[in-house]
């Protein structure tokens, strides 16, 4: 009868372990998720009942960590598509009508991609969203391609960023990774 008992336990214990592994929470992503607006200070309180400031952009978007890689050139391949992140490609949304590169981009949500070299990237805005990476990418779904300058930055940046800045015109969207950063300009 001791023998039943103990091993009774033992299986209790072993029950109520597997148990306890299939329902703890999975760690934080290596490269987590995450999401600017433009305005940056969206959402805007209502003062009396009226909203000051509406959303016009928003980006969502995984934010790699550079941890000792080469970046530009090594894990993001130049003239090759990448998805401006990792895990699912990044995705853009306007709220409202705005012009990317004197072309009129109509409000709803795109994927952007980016063509990388040394000294300029090609942005791409295409219409094909809820994509994974950039294995799917078909340039026949191209909404827009424009090219902007490289800057090299002083500080080396560790995880991929994405932020608005307001400019006269609108806004750029900033991308910064390891010491490179670009910056989309958006008018509205």
């Amino acid at each position: 009868m001791k023998k039943f008992f103990v091993v009774f336990f033992a299986f209790q214990l072993v029950f109520i372990s597997l148990i306890a592994q299939t329902s703890a929470l999975p760690p934080v992503d290596n490269s987590p998720m995450d999401m600017s607006y433009f305005p940056t200070n969206y959402p805007v309180l209502k003062i009396q009942d009226k909203v000051t400031e509406t959303p016009v952009a928003r980006i969502i978007y995984s934010r790699p960590q550079k941890i000792s890689r080469a970046i530009f050139g090594g894990l993001v391949k130049y003239r090759e598509v990448w998805r401006m992140g990792a895990n699912e490609a990044t995705e853009i949304e306007f709220y409202k009508n705005v012009q990317i590169g004197g072309k009129k981009i109509s409000k709803g949500r795109y994927t952007l991609y980016a063509i990388v070299n040394e000294n300029n990237w090609t942005m791409i805005l295409n219409k094909d969203t809820d994509t994974w990476g950039a294995f799917r990418y078909d340039a026949k779904k191209d909404v827009l391609r424009t090219e902007v300058p490289v800057q090299k930055t002083d500080e080396l940046i560790e995880s991929l960023c994405m932020v608005f800045e307001k400019t006269s015109t609108g806004c750029n969207l900033v991308i910064a990774w390891e010491n490179t950063k670009v910056s989309l300009p958006i008018s509205f």
